[in-house]
C-alpha cells in the first residue's frame, strides 16, 4: 500500500466523478454568464462536492450499521445505480440544458446530483466502509481530495477546456468516461455477487 493505492483510487474516483459529463453540464447551465461568475460558481462547486464527498466517505460505516445493510448487498445496488449513470452518460441523455439560467446553481443541481449522484455515493459509502487501517483510509482521502480538486480546476479552467477540446470533444469525451465507469460499475457488481455467493 502506498503510491500505487493513492494512484489506482485518484484515477477511479476522478473517473466516477465524471468530470467531463459534469464539465458538459457546467458549460451548459453558464453559457451566458461572464467568465468571472463561471469562475465562482466553479469554487462553489468544488467546495460543496468536497464537503459532501467526505461527509459520505468518513461516515458510511455508520450509515451500514444503522440500517443493518450488509455491504456485498450495498456494492451490488450501487454498481447497478452506477452502471445506468455510466450508460446514459454513452447514450448521451442530458437534460441539463432546459434547468434555465438560475444563478444559485453551485450546490444544487451542479454538485448534487450533477456531480455527486446516486452512483457516487454509493462507491463513497462502500469505499469508505472498506477501507480498514488509517492509513489505508488517509491514502483513500488524499486521493478523493486530489480527485475533487481535480474535477474543480477543469470547472474553473472550463472556458479554455472547451476551447482545447471543442464541441466534438465534449460530445466524444462524456462517452469516453461513460465506459470506464461501466467497467468500474461492473467490478464493484461481480465483487459483490461473488462474496454474497461465498457466505450463502
Amino acid at each position: 500500500m502506498g503510491l500505487q493505492t493513492f494512484i489506482n483510487f485518484y484515477l477511479k474516483l476522478f473517473f466516477i466523478l465524471t468530470p467531463f459529463f459534469v464539465l458538459s453540464a457546467f458549460l451548459s447551465l453558464t453559457r451566458e454568464f461572464q467568465d468571472l461568475e463561471k469562475k465562482q460558481i466553479a469554487i462553489k462547486v468544488t467546495i460543496a462536492v468536497m464537503i459532501s464527498s467526505f461527509v459520505i466517505y468518513l461516515f458510511g460505516k455508520y450509515i451500514f450499521d444503522l440500517f443493518g445493510i450488509t455491504l456485498d448487498a450495498f456494492r451490488i445496488g450501487a454498481g447497478t445505480i452506477l452502471f445506468l449513470s455510466a450508460l446514459s452518460m454513452i447514450s448521451g441523455n442530458n437534460d441539463t440544458a432546459s434547468q434555465g439560467n438560475d444563478r444559485n446553481i453551485a450546490v444544487v443541481p451542479l454538485a448534487l446530483p450533477i456531480t455527486v449522484g446516486p452512483g457516487v455515493i454509493g462507491v463513497l459509502l462502500v469505499t469508505g466502509a472498506e477501507a480498514g487501517s488509517y492509513t489505508e483510509k488517509l491514502i483513500i482521502g488524499s486521493a478523493l481530495f486530489l480527485a475533487v480538486v481535480t474535477v474543480g480546476l477543469i470547472l474553473y479552467l472550463s472556458t479554455g477546456v472547451k476551447r482545447l477540446i471543442g464541441e466534438q470533444g465534449l460530445m466524444i469525451l462524456p462517452k469516453i468516461t461513460g465506459l470506464f465507469v461501466s467497467a468500474i460499475a461492473a467490478q464493484i457488481i461481480f465483487t459483490g455477487i461473488q462474496n454474497f455467493l461465498k457466505l450463502s
